[in-house]
């Protein structure tokens, strides 16, 4: 079963070999003679059976490179956000990790001289080391809190004292 993550911990925090299912976020083809392919983007894809799962909302950049008769990918940053009912935090580091195809090896395989990939295609990522980020400042988020405290206070404001 996979270990999610929560907002309210402040810090995202995988531990060195973990998997987490991913796809692409859009075709990514690698034609006959191209060797490389650099910043692609996957998000996560919580179908795959993995050991963890990163949030639902996040982008993870990564570079791919042709090796025969496969491609494979490095991912090298991430930016996530987890968002837990009017609550938000935003994760955003560097990473290490590759892609493991279903087949359990390193790297996608190649079905023909051009590789090509589909979203909704998912596969493995497994870290290389930790991954720990806290937090960063969300703006947005204190807004909004503040917004709610103001609000809370006008209903209460309003209402008829009981005697």
């Amino acid at each position: 079963m996979a270990s999610p993550l929560f907002a309210a911990d402040a810090t995202l925090v995988l531990p060195d070999r973990a998997t987490v299912g991913v796809e692409f976020t859009e075709n990514v083809i690698i034609a006959e003679g191209e060797n490389r392919k650099d910043n692609i983007l996957l998000r996560p894809n919580h179908d795959v059976e993995a050991s963890h799962q990163l949030p639902e909302y996040c982008v993870i950049i990564g570079d791919a490179m042709r090796s025969g008769d496969r491609v494979r990918i490095t991912a090298h940053d991430v930016t996530c956000i987890e968002a837990e009912d009017a609550d938000s935090a935003i994760f955003s580091d560097e990473m290490d990790g590759g892609v493991y195809d279903t087949d359990g090896q390193y790297g996608l395989a190649c079905e023909d001289s051009t590789c090509t990939f589909m979203p909704n295609e998912g596969f493995m990522l497994t870290l290389n080391e930790t991954l720990e980020i806290d937090a960063q400042d969300n703006p947005s988020a204190e807004i909004n809190a503040q917004r709610r405290q103001e609000g809370q206070e006008e209903s209460e404001e309003g209402q008829p004292d009981e005697e």
